[in-house]
């Protein structure tokens, strides 16, 4: 696939994930996908491998994370690779608790379809956000 249909498919799985689109990341998802969500001390951290862990990765961000995205991201590419980098600012649920993330997604996309998310996230902010009083 060309950089540009990739960088659109990322965009499109960035938009669905924004709606919740369950159905529409699965099917821009690979069956093995592997998304690693660095850190400890926080609801989402982990490693989330196949459909079953996309899902699963979902619901608990939607149960424990509320997350806008103030800026639009920016889209670096070379190859199979597509690098997203942004702003987030948001509210731990169980806590109440505010966060700011400067982030940054490496994405690889095989055939269509993304396979592998790596984000590079403001872990020590997440943790304190979601440390309970």
């Amino acid at each position: 696939m060309s950089i540009e249909k990739n960088v659109h498919i990322v965009k499109n799985f960035l938009a669905a994930l924004g709606r919740r689109d369950k159905q529409g990341l699965l099917a821009l998802s690979a069956e093995d996908i592997e998304w690693i969500v660095p850190g400890e001390d926080w609801p989402l951290a982990g490693t989330h491998r196949g459909h079953a862990g996309l899902e699963n990765l979902l619901q608990k961000a939607n149960e424990t994370v509320e997350t806008s995205y103030p800026e639009p991201p920016e889209f670096i590419a070379q190859g199979d690779r597509v690098l997203v980098v942004g702003f987030a600012t948001g509210r731990i649920k169980a806590t109440n608790r505010k966060f700011e993330d400067h982030w940054v997604f490496a994405i690889s996309v095989r055939n269509g379809k993304l396979t592998n998310i790596r984000e590079y996230i403001d872990t020590q902010a997440l943790a304190r956000a979601s440390e309970m009083a």
